[in-house]
């Protein structure tokens, strides 16, 4: 078993749009409402504060250092498996994107392993310069060091899957990004 099924065995959360997000009319409501967000620790806090950073284009080494050495970044475009390849993503979004600003959050779901919430960001590519809103779920599992081990970001209801053709995409996109992006070594 590759060290990226192990971690995915043991870190991946499958959460339940329609239970966090949902109505009684089976909707499925991404978009955040701060005001009904839930108080979290300031380690919490500045985890969640590091991650929205990160897809708001900074790129930092000090905002990648909330991830442990070996996580797993899952969206629907790619799969990595360390630390060094998600900062292949993230330092990719201001080679792509003229902006991309976090417009809101709430959390929704807290605990010592785990932090789950919705997430609104606008993102402009620099080719249409139209801005896109996008609302997404997005959940972090966390180790015993309160590292993010998983990262899991859910654009609409449906999970994605880790099988195919598109798991190959998702996984060439994650493995060979960094060759485009160059992120620093140290992480």
């Amino acid at each position: 078993m590759s060290n990226a099924q192990k971690l995915t065995e043991a870190y991946e959360q499958r959460p339940d749009p329609q239970q966090l997000t949902g109505n009684d009319e089976g909707d499925v409501d991404y978009e955040p409402h701060p005001d009904r967000s839930l108080n979290v620790s300031p380690e919490h806090k500045n985890i969640v504060q590091c991650i929205t950073n990160l897809y708001s284009g900074s790129a930092s080494e000090e905002d990648m250092r909330v991830y442990s050495e070996k996580a797993i970044y899952d969206d629907p475009w790619s799969y990595c498996d360390t630390r060094y390849k998600i900062a292949g993503q993230w330092y990719g979004i201001p080679k792509v994107m003229a902006s991309s600003q976090t417009l809101a959050t709430e959390i929704i779901q807290d605990s010592p392993t785990s932090i789950i919430f919705k997430l609104r960001q606008e993102y402009k590519p620099k080719v249409l310069q139209i801005s896109k809103p996008v609302n997404s779920l997005v959940t972090l599992t966390l180790d015993d060091e309160g590292k993010v081990r998983y990262h899991k970001d859910m654009w609409n209801r449906k999970d994605y899957s880790h099988e195919g053709l598109g798991k190959v995409f998702k996984t060439l996109n994650g493995d060979y990004l960094t060759g485009i992006t160059k992120p620093p070594d140290s992480l």
